[in-house]
């Protein structure tokens, strides 16, 4: 839903909320309003009458971030855990 989409980054920014990496930092203009957007509960438990609600339900994150959170092998199963797990090993 771009809607949900523009409205989550639109209150939490473009920086990733586990690691803090910003794409325009790092890459300039290239990288300029770039991040991926998370879904919370995932898709498959949503019903056609859900209705997403932007800042709670999505969060941005990089790329290297929303491939831990959905590695199966890994127990991580929360953001604060992610960013734990993150901190511990930097």
């Amino acid at each position: 839903n771009p809607y949900a989409r523009q409205k989550c980054l639109e209150h939490y920014g473009y920086d990733c909320v586990v690691c803090r990496f910003n794409f325009e930092t790092t890459y300039g203009r290239l990288g300029r309003k770039y991040i991926q957007v998370h879904h919370m509960k995932p898709l498959a438990e949503i019903g056609e009458e859900y209705q997403i609600d932007p800042v709670k339900d999505l969060i941005p994150v990089c790329p290297n971030c929303h491939a831990m959170i959905h590695k199966k092998d890994v127990q991580l199963s929360s953001i604060s855990q992610i960013k734990k797990h993150l901190k511990v090993k930097a």
